[in-house]
């Protein structure tokens, strides 16, 4: 992630919390798919702040975010992040 992108999320991070605080329609709940090996996982986001690294459950290989994307989350999930959730619908 470059320096301006992690800034812009830092911003966001206070944002995103009075968001959440407000219920305004952030949801913190995504399920990650695999791409080694297909297996699907409920996770439970973090408010504010982007995972990049995670390790399958089931494989034990360990997904990063793919090129333009800021986490795990918006490359394999089937909600984006917070941060990005308010970023698109702020």
């Amino acid at each position: 992630m470059t320096p301006s992108k992690k800034a812009a999320y830092a911003v966001l991070g206070q944002a995103v919390r009075r968001a959440i605080m407000g219920n305004e329609g952030i949801e913190l709940a995504s399920t990650l798919t695999c791409p080694f090996c297909g297996s699907r996982t409920q996770e439970q986001m973090l408010e504010d702040r982007c995972v990049i690294v995670y390790s399958c459950p089931h494989c034990g290989r360990i997904m990063r975010p793919r090129k333009g994307d800021c986490c795990v989350f918006c490359s394999y999930g089937t909600v984006r992040c917070p941060p990005e959730q308010f970023r698109l619908n702020g």
